[in-house]
């Protein structure tokens, strides 16, 4: 089960419906940003339709363009930006942690995944917010030999992580090209790592590994909410790409569409 076992067929998508997906757009503030107005009704900020839900973004997407390298800025001035002007300090979730080993980044990498009802897309943590996240979590530095270098690497790995997946669901959203021609968005995302899947679990009853990590994907197909799981699995050494990770990718059994992708995605598996 690796990447191409996540997806359907290629030979059965819709021509350049996958790739229609995947355009990225550098920071919408940042001065060589050329801003594009979709045609698509779906993707049109109204006064009365499809505003942005902020019951749905997380907390640390609010501010987060202001943590995006844009390539024609100084340094000096990102981190002027950085800081909050009512208390001059960064966010909480930017400070460095009490007795952290050495100074991390606060730069956050803009996905290419669309942020549902917004015309922006999601964004990575920054290092810093990594580190400080593994610490709430009861992850302590002083057990493990870690470097700095050992946390720029740990974040590509885990962007390029999200990158995939998302790669993976555009191949499975290609079978509804027609029917939202505007493409899928992120809605929200949660992990499930010790939530195994019953395919995981079957998996792992035939002598298979379990994956080390599980999350659920909610993606907007142009209005309907779709679930996805993904499993993650140990794929070895980390390539030159910063991946090692094989990702099982489908849509969830919660619906006849998505039983009927699946079994549409075996038959072509079986017949070709």
């Amino acid at each position: 089960m690796g990447l191409s076992a996540s997806s359907p067929a290629a030979t059965e998508q819709p021509p350049n419906a996958s790739r229609q997906y995947q355009t990225a757009s550098p920071p919408s503030e940042c001065p060589m940003h050329q801003e594009k107005m979709s045609g698509c009704p779906m993707h049109m900020k109204t006064a009365d339709y499809r505003t942005e839900n902020t019951d749905d973004v997380p907390a640390h997407q609010e501010r987060a363009y202001e943590f995006v390298a844009c390539p024609v800025k100084s340094g000096a001035a990102q981190m002027k930006d950085d800081i909050d002007p009512s208390n001059m300090m960064p966010p909480p979730n930017q400070q460095p942690s009490p007795g952290q080993p050495f100074p991390l980044s606060t730069v956050r990498e803009e996905s290419s995944i669309p942020r549902a009802h917004s015309d922006k897309k999601w964004v990575y943590p920054s290092e810093q917010m990594f580190w400080n996240a593994m610490l709430r979590k009861g992850w302590r530095w002083k057990d493990d030999d870690i470097t700095s270098e050992d946390m720029t690497n740990i974040i590509k790995i885990h962007n390029q992580n999200n990158e995939q997946a998302w790669k993976e669901i555009l191949k499975w959203e290609a079978l509804h090209a027609t029917e939202c021609p505007c493409g899928p968005s992120l809605m929200r995302f949660g992990g499930k790592a010790k939530e195994y899947s019953p395919r995981a679990r079957i998996r792992s009853w035939m002598g298979y590994e379990l994956p080390f990590d599980r999350h659920d994907w909610i993606v907007d197909r142009c209005g309907k909410e779709v679930r996805y799981v993904i499993d993650y699995y140990d794929g070895g050494a980390v390539d030159e790409n910063y991946q090692f990770t094989i990702l099982d990718v489908r849509p969830a059994l919660d619906s006849l569409s998505a039983v009927w992708d699946r079994v549409k995605v075996a038959w072509w598996r079986w017949t070709s």
